[in-house]
């Protein structure tokens, strides 16, 4: 089973920086902030810390998958199961969201909100297609196989490159500065920053 596995390789590398959020929060924040704008970030940010574990948990399965010397079958239904719980973590952020409705006090909050949740939705919805697209691969045929998972590989390194700035335009100026305040982002932030120096 040699022959599949640098793709396997190449399909964790595209994980890399695959985090839900890039978080670039200050620990400046300002302390005399907007309440109402707390309480969304809050919101927010509680939805966090349990979707961004899925979608590590769901990296660090395909890199499992890629290091060891693994059956085509096996790799295409731990891929299948880890991109399934990507497009779940996703839609789940997306409601959240959505739920928390628009930032308070924010210039163009409701825009930021709906492209904030389109962004996340879309993901979702990439993630969903890249399940069918492990699904459909052909497990028996080993170059068709690795074809596929590299194909695979290719579109995963953009849609993390996407995923890190799906919440970019919502999480800015004093969003940004609320958001910092949340235990729960802080979580997530540490995560990310940890996952960064690991990989």
């Amino acid at each position: 089973m040699e022959g599949t596995k640098p793709v396997n390789k190449k399909l964790a590398a595209a994980l890399s920086g695959g985090a839900v959020l890039v978080l670039a929060l200050s620990g400046c924040s300002s302390d005399e902030g907007n309440k109402e704008l707390d309480a969304w970030a809050k919101s927010v940010c509680d939805a966090l810390p349990a979707q961004d574990a899925k979608v590590d948990a769901a990296n660090a399965a395909i890199k499992q998958a890629a290091t060891d010397n693994n059956a085509p079958a096996n790799v295409q239904k731990t891929d299948s199961q880890a991109f399934q719980d990507m497009s779940d973590a996703y839609a789940a952020l997306a409601q959240a969201v959505q739920k928390a409705g628009t930032p308070p006090g924010i210039e163009e909050g409701a825009k930021k909100q709906t492209d904030a949740v389109a962004a996340l939705n879309t993901l979702s919805t990439s993630y969903a297609d890249l399940k069918k697209s492990v699904d459909a691969l052909d497990v028996k045929d080993q170059a068709k196989f690795a074809d596929g998972l590299a194909n695979i590989a290719t579109q995963l390194g953009t849609l993390s490159q996407t995923g890190n700035t799906a919440l970019k335009n919502l999480e800015q100026g004093d969003v940004k500065d609320a958001m910092a305040k949340q235990d729960s982002c802080k979580k997530v932030a540490a995560s990310a920053s940890a996952r960064a120096t690991t990989s």
